[in-house]
């Protein structure tokens, strides 16, 4: 039963490493991916993809809207590692996490490259 529908952008080499990360300790199929660039996001017309190009969408079973950092760390939760994002969400820090966030995600394909040696993927071969 898919509990969280995770949108994000599969030309960026560090979002599709995630998505693979998340896919790989998702033993129950909790979290469904969608590439926003892919034929599989047309069944999603709820989901602005402008938006979901700047900042990571989810629906959740209850077809509520998570984004950004609320993603990161539900998705996480189901497949057991919530304990990493959770500091994120506390109170103190989430302004300031978040902030950065969508800084990040404003740059994500510099901190791909930095990160993966790749800035952007070419059809498909980021795919998990």
């Amino acid at each position: 039963m898919t509990k969280l529908t995770v949108f994000y952008d599969g030309t960026c080499p560090l979002c599709s490493k995630e998505m693979a990360a998340l896919a790989a300790r998702d033993k129950q199929h909790f979290i469904q991916t969608v590439d926003i660039y892919s034929d599989a996001f047309s069944a999603y017309p709820q989901i602005d993809a402008n938006a979901a190009n700047t900042v990571l969408h989810a629906l959740d079973d209850k077809g509520r809207l998570l984004l950004g950092l609320d993603v990161t760390y539900r998705a996480w939760q189901l497949v057991g590692r919530g304990w990493l994002y959770a500091p994120l969400r506390w109170p103190l820090i989430k302004p300031l996490a978040d902030r950065f966030y969508l800084y990040f995600a404003r740059n994500r394909y510099r901190f791909s490259y930095w990160l993966t040696g790749k800035s952007r993927c070419d059809s498909g071969t980021c795919s998990r």
